[in-house]
């Protein structure tokens, strides 16, 4: 069994609130903000962080999505439906943004012990449990099949996926991202993953196998839980479970240096998705 309870345990959290802040710009600037993130905390140049962030419609392809056979009309009907269209650069396949769900980063360093994947898996799915008790065990991780960006981190209870857990590693720092459907229909959002494969494959054979979505599968937590949550409530639960697991919370964006390393990984990650969108 992994020590998750020595994995979020710590002196000192850094705390960036980005729930609100980042909702009117491009899901890029998560990525390279996680991307930071890790490079600082790695180096022990930050304390472990959590980071909440939430973007306005946006679909988040995987690498394998965009090598869909007709990934241009794909995008054509994202783009028709008010989303923007970005590759991550990370792993997994396409998954929804919109302003009911939360995205939530822990980023810790490697240094003095490392950090094996199933490791930084199990501290997020602790963390998850921690921030809604009324769920508590029935919180499970197993792949839901039918759910969009499948995985054997799926986040479910009573077998309807509300979540998925991925994580990017650099210069020895962890970032373990997850995506909460807080609010909404999770159903309606696997319907335009669902659409977009149909309109991406027409019927294609592939070498590669793409998910079979199936929408009722899928759900927010508010209706899991039968409670009106909102995306503010759990940003507030976060907080608050931060002053439980330490001693102390820095609350601070990132400061002029900072700011250029950010800068740095930015135009990185703009530069590689622009890449990835013109081989499609």
């Amino acid at each position: 069994m992994w020590n998750t309870e020595f994995i979020l345990s710590k002196p000192s959290w850094r705390w960036i609130d980005d729930s609100i802040a980042a909702r009117g710009r491009s899901a890029l600037e998560s990525f390279a903000a996680d991307d930071t993130l890790c490079h600082l905390v790695g180096q022990q140049m930050s304390p472990s962080t959590v980071r909440s962030w939430v973007h306005g419609k946006t679909i988040v392809l995987g690498i394998q999505d965009h090598r869909l056979p007709h990934i241009e009309k794909a995008t054509s009907y994202l783009e028709q439906e008010g989303y923007r269209v970005i590759v991550r650069n990370s792993g997994g396949l396409a998954v929804v943004l919109d302003e009911g769900v939360l995205n939530l980063s822990i980023v810790l360093s490697e240094q003095g012990s490392s950090i094996d994947i199933p490791e930084g898996y199990e501290a997020m799915l602790a963390f998850v449990r921690m921030l809604f008790p009324e769920a508590g065990d029935r919180i499970q991780a197993y792949e839901i099949v039918g759910s969009y960006c499948p995985g054997s981190y799926d986040l479910s209870i009573d077998g309807r996926k509300f979540a998925g857990i991925s994580q990017r590693r650099l210069r020895q720092g962890i970032a373990v991202q997850v995506y909460l459907c807080v609010e909404g229909s999770g159903s309606e959002r696997a319907k335009i993953i669902q659409e977009m494969y149909n309109i991406g494959l027409a019927g294609e054979e592939t070498k590669f196998r793409y998910p079979s979505i199936e929408p009722t599968v899928m759900a927010s937590l508010s209706d899991l839980l039968d409670m009106p949550l909102t995306v503010s409530d759990v940003v507030i639960r976060t907080q608050l479970l931060l002053r439980n697991l330490a001693e102390d919370i820095v609350m601070e964006g990132f400061n002029s240096e900072e700011m250029e390393l950010y800068a740095f990984y930015l135009q990185r990650v703009v530069e590689r998705n622009q890449k990835m969108l013109a081989q499609a």
